[in-house]
């Protein structure tokens, strides 16, 4: 699949998630969700890459001697990029997620009431 298709399936996978937000938070998190996206996009082109590379090149007779390849690199940084766009996503979801009371909340209403 290429890149440009990735994105897409991705991109719209999260805008659906974020649907039921809230048009001023959905319009907040819009550039999240796009670089979420390409990040997402770009590493499935590096796992192609490095599918047939691997991450790190060993020499052949001393196993010691090792060099990372620049692809690998990249990768990592965009893992770790991506992880904190989907956890800050992921905040305002939690934060637009409606809850269900549970007995303390319940209880504290009725002693609200009581007084």
């Amino acid at each position: 699949m290429e890149k440009s298709q990735v994105y897409k399936k991705e991109y719209e996978k999260l805008s659906n998630i974020f649907k039921d937000v809230e048009d001023n938070q959905r319009e907040l998190v819009q550039g999240l969700i796009e670089d979420a996206a390409f990040l997402y996009a770009e590493n499935h082109g590096l796992k192609e890459i490095m599918k047939e590379t691997g991450m790190v090149k060993v020499h052949p007779t001393n196993k010691s001697l090792q060099k990372t390849f620049e692809s690998s690199k990249q990768f990592l940084k965009n893992v770790n990029c991506y992880s904190v766009v989907i956890k800050v996503l992921n905040s305002i979801l939690n934060r637009n997620a409606i809850e269900d009371d549970d007995a303390f909340d319940k209880w504290i209403k009725e002693k609200q009431q009581v007084k």
